[in-house]
């Protein structure tokens, strides 16, 4: 087998996640901005996805459903491994080239806020889009009814359990991010990215980008929403009431974004850092490893 087909080395992965990192910091926040925007949009349909599979599946074991749900929605982050585009979520690996000091903390933080802004950008998008489509009536209002149902289970989170969701969300996103780096062909890449995610979104853990399409979705069906959409999905209005803007921003989007950067930024990103490239630094009086170039 070649050099060139075969996968990386877990230490040679790190690498490939700093080099990564410090040029999503160093490039331009206009490149950054439309990538973003593609990657909100890709998420959002990563849950459009989702919605699809779980109409009707009452009718399946709670778990095989779940899972179900979670192998379809990883069609979202496979999309944005295969195109190169900028998500929160995965951004938060920037911490490695900081803590290398590859990066300045300003450069850090302006990624963050351009990709977190742009990707906020490109789920609404998909909201407008969704919601003008009429897809919300699908399946005689069934599918809104989905987006209502798990639009409003993750407003019942308290603050410390919207957090520890969201720590371990990115914990798998960030480490199918970091296994995609293995991988070589398309095929690699996705199979590096799908059990991971599969295992976040069965699992009801929190992303703050998915929400950020999920949540402003259900506010605007549980505001737009006619008599006839509530007498045939049976659902009552009234059970909605915390679908709100104020609730979402504060119960659910703040909390899980912190966790993301935890479970993502600091639980993998600084924790491989440490192993492959502080731990591997020689000694001092030994010849180190020549810097990477960039």
């Amino acid at each position: 087998m070649s050099e060139s087909s075969s996968i990386l080395s877990p230490a040679q992965m790190a690498r490939a996640a700093e080099d990564a990192a410090f040029a999503k910091a160093t490039g331009r926040p206009m490149k950054s901005f439309l990538l973003g925007l593609t990657a909100g949009g890709y998420i959002a349909l990563g849950f459009i996805f989702f919605v699809t599979s779980q109409v009707g599946a009452a009718e399946l074991p709670w778990g095989v459903a779940k899972v179900l749900g979670g192998v379809v929605f990883a069609t979202g982050l496979a999309l944005v491994v295969l195109t190169g585009a900028e998500l929160f979520t995965s951004s938060t690996l920037t911490l490695t080239a900081r803590a290398s000091g590859r990066i300045t903390w300003g450069q850090l933080l302006l990624n963050w806020l351009v990709v977190y802004v742009a990707n906020f950008l490109g789920a609404l998008t998909m909201v407008a889009l969704v919601f003008l489509g009429g897809t919300w009536h699908n399946a005689e209002g069934g599918w809104g009814a989905v987006v209502l149902s798990t639009a409003s289970y993750k407003l019942d989170h308290t603050f410390l359990e919207a957090f520890v969701l969201g720590i371990l969300c990115n914990l798998m996103v960030c480490l199918a991010i970091w296994a995609a780096y293995s991988g070589r062909t398309t095929t690699d890449k996705v199979m590096a990215v799908t059990m991971p995610i599969a295992l976040f979104v069965a699992s009801g853990f929190e992303h703050s980008v998915a929400n950020m399409f999920m949540i402003p979705l259900g506010i605007l069906i549980k505001g737009s929403a006619g008599g006839e959409f509530w007498s045939q999905t049976g659902l009552d209005q009234a059970a909605f009431a915390d679908l709100t803007w104020v609730n979402f921003f504060v119960d659910n989007l703040l909390p899980v974004t912190l966790g993301n950067i935890v479970g993502g930024g600091v639980m993998i990103g600084v924790l491989y850092w440490t192993i492959f490239h502080f731990l591997d630094t020689p000694k001092d009086g030994a010849k180190g490893a020549p810097a990477a170039k960039s």
